[in-house]
């Protein structure tokens, strides 16, 4: 499953089309809420006077999954834009009505990314996603979704991707994140809908619902800015440094409560993990009943609970396989210190895009 990359000639997000040379923010009508408020999906497109491909980056598809949005406000802001060849087309919340209510999901209870490609006629997260698809991004030749763990857990920042398709593959790479997981696409997603419309997407995943993390928004700006680099959108930069190895595990598994419990997390996020190594141990209240929760293989930890409290059969830590773990755990040491906050000279707000 190979797509040539492909470029645009024509832009049209919610109806209006956008020119060349234009930077345009537009509000897209949703469902008005029971209150006749009328709420609107806020879009922002920035077309290069050049042509070249359409890239479009979204968040908060569910609605408490916050850093996508201050990913997006940071890329937004990059001066390197004016530049810009092709058309980046930025959706910081897709989930208006979760975002609003700090919910994941929408007023039904139903989950936007599992509500693709939608319909005009359907429920609200079918028509949500109906409008998505077919007002924002139709025109688009590749993507960015941006994602975070479910709530109370974390996710170590690293890209899912289909990685059969050459195109796709690329995108992941480019990210530039130390760790690729090859996933397959869930029916339902909006990944599944836009790789059916052409679209070559991955998704990044990095922290924790509604929760902001210093380092994995940094790596979101730094990778998304890599990714227009890539394929040609900014100039390249100007570097001699060799680019970070990213490793790539093919498969993955969450280790759950061996019972009910309070739960003492011993290995934290991006650490290596040996087979049968104890990740965690799962206590009642007195201390008199312990069970350990332990690695299934060799592998690197890029997802955990982050709640002390856990029932029987609960996830507790998401376990990547990966070929030389104790390798991809010196770049993953690597690509934390580069980016962790507390190593600035000054620190600054919105450090530049190296």
């Amino acid at each position: 499953m190979n797509k040539a990359p492909r470029e645009t000639n024509r832009v049209i997000v919610g109806g209006k089309r956008i020119e060349p040379g234009q930077r345009q923010t537009i509000e897209i009508e949703v469902p008005s809420l029971y209150t006749h408020t009328q709420l609107k999906m806020p879009v922002q497109v920035i077309r290069g006077r050049k042509p070249g491909p359409c890239l479009f980056i979204s968040a908060a598809i569910h609605g408490d999954e916050i850093i996508g949005v201050e990913i997006i406000r940071r890329v937004l802001n990059q001066k390197s834009l004016k530049r810009i060849q092709g058309t980046l087309i930025a959706v910081p919340v897709v989930n208006i009505f979760g975002f609003i209510n700090q919910s994941r999901y929408l007023p039904d209870r139903r989950d936007l990314n599992r509500a693709f490609p939608g319909s005009e006629s359907g429920s609200l997260a079918s028509r949500l996603a109906n409008l998505f698809l077919n007002e924002v991004i139709a025109d688009c030749t590749h993507g960015i979704d941006i994602h975070t763990a479910a709530i109370h857990r974390e996710n170590f920042p690293h890209i899912r991707a289909v990685m059969d398709d050459d195109e796709t593959r690329r995108l992941a790479t480019a990210f530039d994140s130390p760790l690729i997981l090859g996933t397959d696409i869930i029916d339902g997603s909006l990944r599944k809908a836009a790789e059916e419309k052409g679209i070559s997407i991955i998704v990044y995943e990095a922290g924790e619902a509604l929760r902001f993390n210093e380092v994995a928004i940094r790596a979101g700006v730094r990778g998304v800015i890599s990714v227009m680099r890539e394929l040609g959108m900014l100039t390249p930069a100007k570097t001699t440094k060799r680019p970070a190895r990213t490793f790539t595990a093919l498969s993955s598994t969450w280790v759950r409560a061996p019972q009910s419990g309070i739960v003492r997390l011993i290995k934290p996020l991006g650490s290596r993990v040996k087979k049968d190594e104890i990740l965690g141990v799962v206590a009642d209240p007195f201390g008199e009943q312990e069970q350990t929760a332990e690695a299934p293989f060799d592998g690197i930890v890029i997802g955990k609970t982050n709640l002390p409290l856990v029932n029987e059969g609960e996830a507790l830590f998401h376990v990547a396989k990966v070929e030389r773990p104790e390798s991809a755990e010196a770049q993953i040491e690597r690509f934390q210190n580069n980016l962790d906050p507390s190593q600035d000279v000054i620190s600054a707000p919105e450090p530049p895009v190296s």
